[in-house]
């Protein structure tokens, strides 16, 4: 979708409707939280469903996390019923036995094993989490904050929790000009940054000369405020909020489940500071950050929770969530369950009467 905006205009023309924004069928190829790495002992196998796909994840002997489609190639028994040994799954039907790389090593009634692969998928852990990318090869990296790109920081998880919307229009508030210009009566705006083809940043462009928003958190911090957002995959977002001395940064890792419900998990960031008083202030800022979330979320649950999403008459100040829809609809679309490429009915028919046409040429 590309909105079409006349400088001169209030309004802003979206000749398009979006086909992966805020579609409970349709996910971007990505990197997502499976579950936290605690949760997962050595020689564990357990079930889980993302996005829809039932999948098995297990911690072999050497710590390291494997993630793998649930039925055995076999014959489709489940892999959540089998045992590890080793860094190895061995399946508990017929006990045929496959390495991290989904290779079968071993049919206890045959002398070779045959030459076939169990689906896996990668894998990593970061800032407590195990993630999973939902494709072949990762083309870019687990989600970050950028402003702590480059420097020395401690990662501490915070609650997860349901809500009952979309991923996307959770994700939406935090850049909703409107928003803060007629409820919140700040004076401001937002300026974006493509970090890359996956990660998008919005940045606030305008000083601020009235109360910011959680103001009973940032009393003291108001002076020469920041506020940055980064959006990962159409599905996590970080959030960079303070002065220059003194900055809160978290991140809310967001999955889509069934009934068009978001799961999130939230994740604390502060730098590292040294002895005492360094070990108090960081405690200090993740408190606040916690406070931060609490606060974005119980001012607009319930209108996330009820909202209707249908940007039907877009306005000059809707900029930044037209820009936000647009970087989603370039990423690249999965369906939910199979993770297959989704293709659009137009793209679908434009195939076949290509593929009519080379088969009538090749005649």
């Amino acid at each position: 979708m590309k909105p079409q905006m006349d400088a001169n205009s209030p309004h802003i023309k979206a000749t398009h409707k979006p086909k992966i924004f805020n579609n409970s069928e349709r996910f971007i190829e990505g990197w997502y939280w499976v579950i936290p790495s605690n949760n997962l002992g050595i020689n564990e196998v357990k079930s889980i469903t993302l996005l829809g796909r039932k999948l098995v994840i297990y911690r072999g002997q050497d710590q390291q996390v494997a993630i793998c489609d649930a039925y055995c190639p076999h014959m489709g028994a489940h892999l959540g019923e089998g045992t590890v040994e080793g860094n190895e799954l061995r399946c508990a039907f017929h006990h045929w036995k496959f390495n991290t790389d989904g290779i079968c090593v071993e049919i206890p009634c045959l002398d070779e094993p045959l030459s076939l692969k169990l689906k896996t998928w990668p894998t990593v852990e970061k800032y407590g989490i195990i993630w999973i990318w939902t494709g072949e090869i990762p083309r870019e990296s687990v989600p970050f904050v950028p402003e702590l790109e480059f420097q020395d920081y401690e990662a501490v998880l915070g609650s997860s929790f349901v809500i009952n919307c979309h991923p996307h229009l959770m994700m939406l508030n935090t850049i909703d000009t409107q928003y803060f210009q007629g409820v919140q009566v700040l004076d401001i705006g937002f300026e974006k940054q493509e970090l890359n083809q996956n990660a998008i940043i919005f940045s606030k462009y305008k000083r601020q000369h009235h109360d910011l928003p959680f103001k009973k958190v940032f009393r003291p911090l108001y002076k020469n405020p920041i506020y940055s957002i980064c959006y990962w995959y159409g599905s996590t977002f970080t959030l960079t909020v303070g002065t220059d001395l003194r900055r809160c940064y978290l991140m809310l890792a967001l999955r889509l489940i069934p009934g068009e419900q978001v799961e999130v998990q939230t994740i604390f960031f502060t730098k590292q500071r040294k002895g005492l008083f360094g070990w108090l202030f960081n405690r200090l800022m993740l408190w606040l950050s916690n406070s931060l979330v609490q606060e974005l979320i119980s001012d607009e649950r319930n209108i996330l929770q009820t909202i209707q999403f249908n940007l039907k008459n877009p306005i000059k100040v809707d900029q930044s969530i037209m820009q936000l829809i647009n970087h989603v609809e370039l990423q690249k679309p999965l369906m939910w369950k199979t993770w297959l490429l989704a293709r659009s009915p137009e793209t679908e028919v434009k195939e076949t009467q290509t593929k009519w046409r080379d088969e009538l040429t090749n005649d």
